[in-house]
Formats: C-alpha cells, structure tokens, sequence
C-alpha cells in the first residue's frame, strides 16, 4: 500500500489531552510515542491521506532504532526498496553517461546481519533504512491506529487557537464541507510543516540561513516523481538507491523509490525557466537530458518546487502549553537526509514529557526541557545539513567533463576523487546519527566528564549523560536496547542491591515505571559504561550515571524538573 486514504464524516472528539496538528513524522511519531503510554490524543490533518509523494527518503539508523523500540523496524525495513536492491550512492556525468563514483551500502537484507558484525562508531541495533517517506507514514499511522486512546482525523486543518492557563481552546475545519469544530485541549503540538499556522500564530520567526545560491542544492529546484520502467534499460550501470548527476547542463539527484522505475527526481533550475511555464513535456525532457538518453515510456506522476539553501530554526519551540516540532521548528536543505530525522527525536523527546506531566510524575517545569534540549540539537543539523549542500552544490562541473578526450578523462577523474570524499562525508555519518547531546539540559545529571568532539564520520559511544547509551549485542539476535524498558530504565552492571533499591523504591513512590536491567554480560558493559548503575531515559538518552545515588529522590526531582505534581 502506498499511501492510505482516511478521511471519515465523522467529528473530532471536543476534548482531549494532546492535541496535534500535521500527519507527517513527528506527529505521526507523537501519537505513537503517546499512544502506547495512553495519553488521549487528537492529531488533525488538512490533507484526505498519508504522503502520496516520495518526500523523505532516508531513515537514519538512530530513527531505525527508535522505529525498533516501539516494535516496527522491521516492518519499515520491509518497504520501499526489494530487499535485495544496493542502497548506493552513485555519482554520474548523467545516469547512462560516465559513472563518476560510487559510496557502496548494504541492501535491506544485508543491513539486517551487517549491523551484528559492526563496532566502535557503528556499534547500533539498526542500520539506516533508505525508504521514501510515503510508505513509513502508511505504517506510522497504521501503527498508531492500535492505540485506543488516539484519533486520527485527516481532511482537516487548524484555523486559529487561544491559549489559557490551564489548556488550548482550537478552532478546525473539516475541508470537504466547511463544517467547523471546537476542541479543547490540556497541549497543543503544531506538526504542521514550513508553513505552520501554529507558529504563525504564536508570532515565532525561523532564526538562520535562507537563501543561499550555489550552483546546486541552493535556489529554485523542480521535483518530479516520475515512472520510467526502461531507465534500468537504458543505464549501463549498477543499480543505486541514490543517484546525483554532475555536468554543465542539467544537474540533479535522484532517490530510486521502488526499484522497479519509480523515482523522485530533483534539479536545480536555471534562471530562464520559470515554474508556472514547466509543462510535463518539459518535466520528461529535464528528466531525459539528466538521464542522458531519449526514453519512450517516462510518465511524470507529479511535480512541485522547494527552494535549497534553507538552514532555519524556529528561536523557540514553545510558548505555554503549545509547541513545534518537525520542520515547523526547523527548515532544511536535505542533504544528509536530516530533515525528517530530527523531527522523529523532537516528537520522541517531547512525548514522554508531556506523558510524565500529564500523569503527574512530573512538574509542568519538565516541558522547558524540550525546547532547551532539541532547539541546539536543530541548530546543530541543520548546519551539518548546510556543510554537505555546500560539498555538493559549490563544486562545479568543467564544460569538457562529457568530453570523450584526454581532457574529459582527466576531469572526470578529478571528479571522481571529489565525489568518493563526498560520499563519505554525506553517507557516512554515524557521529551525526548517534551523536546528539543534550549537555546543559537542566534534566540531565552532568557527572563532570568530557564529551566526545562532534565530528560528522565518528562517533565514540560514551555513558557520560546527556546522550545515547553505548550499544552492544546481548546475543546474536537481541540488542542491549531491547531488554531496555518502555520508560525509565536502571542498568546495573555489579551494582550492590543496597545502591539499587533506594532508586527503585522512589521511583515506585512517584509512580515512575522503571525497568530495572541486570544484564549477564555486567564486567563487558562495565568497561563501556563506566559506571556500575546508569539511568536511562524514556528516549533513550543517559540521564544519569554513579556509583550510587547520594539522595534518590533528589535524583529523581532532577531528571524530572522537580518534586511530582499532578495537573
């Protein structure tokens, strides 16, 4: 199934607990992360279904990891690509031209027992998966539809809100028919994409780059998801999951959808075209002339326009009881494929929050936490972002790169050299994928130790608080991050009981539900953690690690925001 269609003449509940606005990935991923935890949810979208376009194509290992925790993975690993099909990263003058380079991954099978042979910065319980975005969200909504506590009403949009102090008063409209509904709700969450009327209305402006001109990935680009089931016949070359062409004349990349001759095709366009005159004749010719081959059968399924050279965050993700997250709070130039990534841990980090303060486990104080932990977090990928369209987009293509002369041979080596560093810089990028932290967030335990630097293509797994927990595999099939809790988990490694039961028992009093692990592999993980107890986070991020806690429930006040308060 590519996309599900889901509009329903029925009415949104008129209360409700959380209410969010946007059916893409975080909010999709929120009703998810709330689901399971059942905190009553609404999610509103102004479209009839899930993404018809391919948009998004990569999910990163850490997003894959996420995507395990809650039971999924493998039934996202499963769609999109066969399974057998190389998730290259080849580089081209044009798709039949000159191959140019080639960053070779694993297929989807592969990654599967890659990833148990894997150490050091890719130590992980997942590999990256490379999926168009339409068919993660057909199994994030199906996903999220087993949880009874939520409604998913798609079809309507948000038209205005009033905050007050104890909720959010919202205004929607169901599209087919103009049929009004008020809803009320304890928090409000806008989803709601580059456009985002919650951040409209809030009056928050995007703070950074926008605009930048390079001769690729900066200006005015034209999409076209495009079927073409000759293209296999037609290239001389391996196939590739990602597919970038580098000459003087038409420039683009292009993300293999369904290895069977569906594509999302994206080039720069040159100051003579203009969008509102691009016919689909002109779609297939711009297609044709990247492919370098005159195709008969090249249907164009849909076209659109975005504009590269954005590297924007929201300057804040919250105001009272209403927030952003996904690109509402942070627009990028995708390269590296971080866009989509980073609004799956905003939702992640944001939903157990809302969860523990909702219950009262937690203080509303807790909630400042997320703007303070994923606004820099933004900041920071979204300039990684900019560093790899920068690589791409400001190395230009010699006129005599196609030239079959010596001439043209030695350009194209000179490219091919350019292209292999490239590769590894935008595609091998585990400390990027595991090397989020959250230091200074007033959450996390800070235990005195140095981090690791935050370089692209490294990543040292550390127990120092504030990010991922190391990773190692229990046994061949089971992952440490499996045995880890549905929340809270408390990872003892030789700890005595004495130093153990007081943090249990504070945790039982505020009704925090911890997971207590005792792993059998203690003096192994010993020497990755550094510590004989570590706190776990419900994202699964270190908010603790010692010996012992000198005061439990001041440990427990401080990763939670303060004493318990129920709402």
């Amino acid at each position: 199934m590519d996309t599900a269609t889901l509009e329903t003449s029925s009415l949104p509940p008129t209360r409700t607990t959380v209410l969010v606005v946007g059916g893409g990935p975080c909010g999709l991923m929120l009703a998810n992360e709330l689901g399971r935890r059942e905190v009553p949810l609404l999610l509103v979208n102004d479209k009839p279904h899930t993404a018809m376009n391919p948009q998004a194509n990569a999910t990163q290992a850490r997003t894959m990891e996420h995507y395990r925790r809650l039971g999924f993975a493998e039934a996202i690993r499963s769609m999109g690509l066969p399974a057998d099909f190389p998730t290259d990263i080849a580089y081209f003058t044009r798709y039949a031209g000159h191959e140019l380079a080639r960053f070779s991954l694993p297929s989807a099978a592969k990654a599967r027992t890659t990833i148990r042979q894997l150490s050091g910065s890719w130590s992980a319980a997942e590999l990256p998966h490379r999926v168009s975005q339409k068919f993660v969200e057909v199994v994030l909504h199906r996903e999220a539809l087993k949880h009874p506590s939520n409604a998913l009403f798609y079809g309507w949009r948000l038209l205005s809100f009033t905050q007050h102090n104890t909720g959010v008063s919202a205004e929607l409209e169901r599209l087919t028919d103009g049929v009004r509904h008020t809803v009320e709700a304890d928090f409000l969450v806008g989803a709601d994409g580059p456009r985002s009327t919650v951040r409209r209305e809030l009056g928050i402006r995007y703070e950074g780059e926008t605009g930048v001109v390079r001769d690729f990935m900066g200006g005015r680009m034209f999409a076209v998801y495009v079927r073409c089931p000759s293209f296999y016949q037609k290239v001389p070359h391996p196939p590739a999951w990602m597919n970038v062409t580098f000459n003087a004349e038409r420039r683009a990349f292009m993300a293999t959808v369904d290895g069977h001759g569906e594509f999302a095709f994206h080039t720069q366009l040159h100051p003579h075209e203009s969008e509102e005159d691009i016919t689909d004749d002109d779609a297939k010719a711009m297609f044709c002339a990247a492919v370098g081959t005159a195709l008969d059968d090249v249907e164009i399924l849909s076209t659109g326009f975005w504009t590269a050279g954005h590297s924007l965050v929201a300057e804040r993700l919250q105001e009272g009881r209403v927030f952003i997250g996904g690109d509402a709070a942070h627009l990028f130039t995708p390269a590296g494929g971080l866009g989509d990534n980073t609004a799956v841990e905003d939702a992640v980090n944001l939903a157990w929050k809302l969860a523990a303060v909702t219950s009262g486990q937690a203080p509303f104080s807790l909630l400042a936490s997320y703007d303070l932990e994923r606004r820099p977090a933004a900041v920071r990928n979204t300039g990684y972002a900019k560093t790899f369209a920068d690589s791409l987009g400001n190395y230009r293509a010699p006129a005599h790169i196609e030239d079959d002369t010596p001439q043209g041979e030695a350009a194209r080596a000179e490219a091919g050299e350019y292209f292999d560093r490239h590769g590894r810089l935008e595609f091998n990028i585990p400390g990027v994928t595991f090397g989020t932290r959250y230091d200074g967030s007033p959450i996390v335990v800070d235990d005195g130790t140095q981090a690791p630097p935050d370089v692209p293509n490294e990543y040292q797994p550390t127990a120092k608080p504030g990010g991922r927990p190391p990773h190692a595999w229990l046994t061949q099939e089971q992952s440490l991050y499996d045995v880890f809790g549905r929340d809270w988990t408390l990872l003892a490694l030789n700890a005595k009981p004495s130093s153990i039961q007081p943090i249990v028992e504070a945790a039982e009093a505020r009704g925090v539900n911890l997971t207590l692990v005792h792993p059998e592999a203690a003096n192994e993980l010993l020497t990755l953690y550094e510590a004989e107890l570590t706190l776990i986070r419900p994202d699964q991020m270190v908010a603790w690690r010692g010996q012992a806690a000198p005061d439990a429930e001041a440990l427990w006040n401080h990763v939670l925001g303060g004493p318990s308060s129920p709402m």
